[in-house]
């Protein structure tokens, strides 16, 4: 009766589940795996992703949206010259819309600044942003006399807190787990490359190849001519 060690028996049976593995590292295509990291380094140095572009962007149509809508409730309340003057020279906390426009503004530099010029992975700046947005118009609705003023008392504190809190969504479950998605799947890119590299050598040049002396016309018939001379007289 044959009887096999358990170290033994434990080696065959690390061996054969290692053997997947390794069939899986030799099926890794080079090529493929090259591209992707090229693809990969471009955007590197494009400098900022196609997400965080978006957010941008959405950030600057925040400040747009709100200025438009600030310019038409200026308009409606008797022209451009004569509101501003009243609502930014002598400037009234419960009835002004201007410090609105402001909070716009507020959130525009802090964000741009934040996550387009330093480029940072964290969700602080909008957090901090997004707070100070909702305490402010918060504030506002409760102690102001907004609703008295028609339309643009409810449009304005609303629109407002409504983008506000897009844009911290948009970036706490859109730009933060994509751009760190791209980056492991480069590193599991990189990695996989450096794998194949030692497993499947670069392609021999040209010089490496050995190719044989061509044969000389005629040296068949030479050969077979040689032949019969060597072979003996009867």
């Amino acid at each position: 009766m044959n009887w096999v060690p358990a170290d033994t028996e434990n080696a065959h049976s690390s061996s054969v589940e290692s053997c997947p593995s390794l069939r899986d590292v030799h099926s890794i295509n080079p090529t493929q795996l090259m591209a992707r990291i090229e693809s990969y380094e471009g955007r590197e140095k494009k400098g900022i992703s196609d997400v965080r572009r978006t957010f941008c962007l959405f950030v600057t149509f925040d400040l747009l949206f709100i200025t438009l809508l600030w310019i038409i409730e200026l308009n409606v309340k008797g022209g451009i010259e004569t509101t501003l003057e009243k609502e930014v020279l002598h400037y009234d906390y419960s009835s002004s819309y201007f410090d609105i426009f402001l909070l716009a503004v507020f959130r525009f530099k802090v964000l741009i600044l934040a996550y387009a010029m330093c480029r940072l992975r964290h969700w602080w700046a909008i957090a901090f942003t997004t707070a100070v947005t909702s305490a402010f118009l918060l504030a506002k609705v409760i102690i102001s006399q907004l609703f008295s003023q028609g339309a643009f008392g409810y449009v304005l504190p609303i629109i407002s807190f409504i983008l506000a809190w897009i844009e911290t969504w948009f970036l706490d479950f859109k730009v933060l787990p994509q751009e760190a998605e791209e980056e492991n799947r480069f590193l599991i890119a990189q990695d996989a490359s450096e794998r194949a590299a030692l497993l499947h050598p670069g392609v021999l040049s040209d010089g490496q190849f050995y190719s044989p002396p061509e044969s000389v016309a005629g040296s068949d018939e030479d050969s077979e001519e040689k032949q019969d001379s060597e072979k003996p007289i009867v």
